[in-house]
């Protein structure tokens, strides 16, 4: 029995094959100057300008998935220093978790910047855990892992209050920026 094809067949350039580039309009094609000529031809490649004396910031773009990996892991690495240097400080667990969370803010692309207050309790109870050293066993980890959460929910929500400012900011910026207003 013949099978009939159920879609209609794609005409379009198949993977991996060169495309052919439209012309392009009389004023696109003019070069500098206002000579004819294709676009980008006879131009000389800019010299670098001068660099700003001082240290200059890190300026990552990271994805969504990034950006939560990034914090995760940060926290869960500072909550084992934590553990190690200062016994298990839930005050200082707290305090590292605000400038963690401003950089995830920062560092994440505009275009998934709302990502970020979703991970950022996650992050905060994940790098919890060693922190948290409860009485033996599971259940008394558990326990402490739950009154770490309970007492220190006002460095919880004060990261994440900063970067959920920051993050409104951005998007704000953002959707401005794709309007061209």
């Amino acid at each position: 029995m013949e099978q009939h094809r159920t879609r209609p067949p794609n005409d379009g350039p198949r993977r991996g094959t060169p495309q052919q580039r439209a012309p392009l309009p009389p004023q696109a094609r003019r070069g500098p100057g206002g000579e004819g000529g294709t676009a980008g031809q006879g131009r000389q490649p800019r010299a670098p300008g001068p660099v700003p004396p001082g240290p200059r910031l890190p300026n990552p773009r990271l994805t969504g998935l990034g950006s939560g990996l990034f914090c995760i892991l940060g926290m869960l690495l500072l909550g084992f220093l934590d553990a190690l240097l200062f016994h298990g400080a839930l005050t200082v667990y707290g305090v590292l978790f605000v400038p963690v969370s401003v950089l995830t803010a920062l560092w994440v692309r505009d275009a998934e910047v709302l990502t970020t207050p979703v991970v950022l309790p996650i992050a905060f109870a994940v790098g919890l855990v060693p922190v948290s050293a409860g009485g033996g066993g599971l259940l008394g980890r558990l326990m402490g892992l739950f009154t770490g959460l309970a007492t220190q929910a006002g460095w919880l929500y004060g990261g994440t209050l900063a970067a959920g400012v920051i993050v409104l900011v951005r998007r704000v910026r953002w959707v401005r920026r794709r309007r061209g207003t």
